[in-house]
């Protein structure tokens, strides 16, 4: 078997082909064969906020929703501007080291915060 007709999501071998795109029949996840699917991975790499726009260090964002700080009675207000922000891999979803006035140094999850 060539490596389109494997799912890239769980290695699945029963994947089949239904028009221009591959199906997994297991976890339902659909793709291209072409090098468009590699781009878009590429594109997906990327961290963005909750709207979909492309975060990069030093930039500033914005909290959404009220965030409780694990370990403290203190919470991080929604509308507070965080400035200077570093990107991080980080497998819990923690993707953004930043500083907040106030708080401290934290770590931050990118659906929770927008550019400013």
């Amino acid at each position: 078997m060539t490596d389109a007709m494997t799912c890239p999501k769980c290695n699945s071998e029963h994947a089949y082909q239904d028009r221009g795109l591959w199906v997994c029949p297991e976890c339902s996840h659909e793709w291209s064969g072409t090098a468009e699917a590699a781009a878009d991975a590429a594109q997906d790499a990327s961290v963005r906020d909750a709207n979909g726009n492309v975060l990069a260090d030093g930039d500033s964002v914005i909290v959404i929703k009220d965030l409780k700080v694990k370990g403290s009675s203190s919470v991080v207000k929604g509308g507070t501007k965080v400035r200077n922000i570093r990107l991080q891999e980080a497998s819990d979803g923690h993707d953004i080291a930043c500083k907040i006035d106030g708080i401290g140094a934290m770590n931050l999850k990118s659906e929770f915060v927008r550019k400013a």
